[in-house]
């Protein structure tokens, strides 16, 4: 199991001893050219979670390349880059451009962002394009509002991807309550944090079932127990998203939970409980260990 970052939700340049405690770093998304983002306030807070409507902020593919990439690079850690566009030719041909860097170990295509208008192609059609432009392992990350996620599971599957990133965030408000309008300029943002999980969980294990491909679960982790139930519905890895907002020790912290979680189901390693949702004959194998 990789324990990663949701993209996004930490800067590895601003906290590297926080990103050095991953498996990997995954970046900001990147789209071919920079990006301002939306107007301010871009951030609220609820009562179950956080909305965000930073709108893929970002400086662009070749000030990326140029001026992030090298010093990411000096992280020492694989490097996935979250890529995003507006069509399959932009998802494709920065794909392209990741090609021959070491340091890269996937792209992450952010096909589901709340906090923009959508890519006019297919979430299909833009995998096959990135899988025609490069090698790389291809990630593809999807919305659980979607009325049938696990059918586009099986369209991107089909189309090359060799993983799905389950789940982004979905749409939500905040009202100021002495105003009663929108906190966000925006009006509304994707919505992260604890009342996500639920959600995740049943989004994993849809997916899986319909594709079997390995699976970066996320959404609502702020526990190593919460990492066990990903794992349990399906996914291989585990990202952390929201929490490291409020807590920088997050990984180590998740990381000592998980291993305890599975010691006290008399198990050694994640992959031991992996889909253990879907198989209900072992329950009572593994319940035959706990407090042998």
């Amino acid at each position: 199991m990789l324990l990663l970052n949701a993209s996004g939700c930490l800067d590895a340049l601003v906290a590297p001893d926080v990103a050095r405690q991953l498996d990997g770093f995954v970046t900001k998304t990147i789209t071919p050219l920079p990006r301002e983002g939306n107007a301010p306030p871009r951030i609220a807070e609820t009562a179950h979670g956080m909305l965000n409507a930073i709108g893929l902020a970002n400086p662009g593919r070749e000030r990326f390349l140029r001026e992030t990439m090298p010093r990411l690079a000096e992280l020492d850690l694989p490097i996935w880059v979250s890529v995003g566009g507006f069509c399959a030719a932009d998802y494709a041909e920065t794909c392209a451009a990741l090609q021959g860097r070491d340091e890269v170990a996937a792209a992450e295509l952010n096909l589901s962002c709340p906090n923009v208008d959508e890519a006019a192609d297919s979430a299909a059609e833009i995998v096959a394009a990135c899988r025609a432009a490069t090698p790389l392992p291809l990630y593809a990350k999807l919305s659980a509002a979607h009325p049938d996620v696990a059918a586009v599971a099986r369209a991107v599957a089909a189309a090359g991807a060799d993983g799905l990133s389950l789940i982004n965030t979905l749409r939500g408000m905040a009202l100021d309550p002495q105003t009663l309008r929108p906190v966000l300029a925006r009006g509304t943002g994707g919505l992260s944090g604890p009342g996500l999980k639920p959600i995740a969980l049943a989004t994993v294990h849809a997916c899986y079932a319909a594709t079997h491909l390995p699976i970066v679960g996320m959404g609502g982790v702020m526990t190593g127990t919460d990492a066990l139930e990903l794992i349990a519905c399906g996914a291989r890895h585990v990202a952390l998203g929201t929490v490291l907002f409020a807590d920088p020790d997050a990984p180590v912290r998740v990381r000592d939970e998980l291993g305890r979680a599975l010691e006290e189901l008399g198990v050694v390693e994640p992959d031991d409980v992996h889909a253990f949702a879907h198989s209900p004959e072992k329950t009572l194998e593994i319940a035959s260990n706990v407090g042998a």
